[in-house]
């Protein structure tokens, strides 16, 4: 008997061997082990295969729900992913329009500051009269000059040159050179006011579509956090190979 229990120990061969027949002596091990089976040994053999294609179905089942919870767990963990990163491109968007939005008021301030500043030089009064065609076309170039140069450097719209060439929308080339200035210096007061309270606007837009996809990001991280604690092991210690992740919609930017 040591002669036996040591060639099963020492050799593969035979221990694989004496494993195969008791696999398949077991079923029958089974039959003579039961009265009810010796009398009726097609029905025990029907429920004994039954039984091994529940326990297969059963098996199956476990190992598709696990793999669909991980399945699951990938794709919100994609979702959260995502939403991070519109969440940093939504902040980005919102610092660049509170930047808009100071430098609006900024140059708001520093055109009423020019305008005052205007509005004392002209209270000393001007000839209002052109005196020669010389003298209008100075004028008129230094209002085209003048306009130009405030749309160019952002003070007024595009369009404030046209009107001036055109010479309507209030802009007069007779007037002096002093009354001119004042009169650009009150459009460009008037338009950067505009320009800033559009910021206002375009600032608080930004700042709510920010706090929404930060929102939206934390509640995606939840969820992930949440998917990944309820994954179902695999039955059997089977490890299951990780689905392919498939993108899950997110408002885009």
């Amino acid at each position: 008997m040591n002669v036996v229990a040591e060639m099963l120990l020492s050799e593969p061969a035979p221990m694989a061997i004496w494993a195969t027949l008791m696999l398949l002596t077991f079923p029958a091990l089974l039959v003579l082990g039961s009265p009810e089976t010796m009398r009726r040994p097609r029905r025990a053999a029907r429920e004994f295969v039954a039984a091994l294609r529940g326990r297969s179905a059963e098996l199956q089942r476990r190992t598709e729900e696990a793999a669909e919870s991980a399945r699951f767990a990938d794709e919100i963990q994609v979702a959260a992913d995502r939403a991070d990163t519109g969440a940093r491109r939504w902040q980005e968007a919102w610092e660049r329009s509170e930047q808009e939005l100071n430098d609006a008021y900024t140059a708001w301030l520093e055109a009423d500051a020019r305008l005052r500043t205007a509005t004392s030089a002209a209270a000393w009064g001007t000839p209002w009269s052109v005196r020669t065609c010389e003298e209008y076309a100075a004028r008129q170039r230094y209002l085209h000059r003048e306009v130009t140069a405030a749309a160019e450097r952002g003070e007024l719209p595009a369009d404030a040159v046209a009107d001036a060439l055109a010479e309507r929308a209030g802009w007069d080339a007779r007037l002096h050179p002093v009354e001119q200035h004042l009169v650009i210096t009150r459009a460009s007061v008037a338009w950067l006011r505009e320009r800033y309270e559009r910021a206002v606007v375009a600032e608080r837009q930004a700042w709510h579509d920010a706090d929404a996809a930060r929102r939206a990001a934390g509640s995606l991280r939840h969820e992930a956090i949440v998917a990944a604690t309820l994954v179902i092991p695999a039955p059997q210690g089977r490890t299951l190979t990780p689905a392919r992740r498939r993108a899950v919609a997110v408002p885009a930017m």
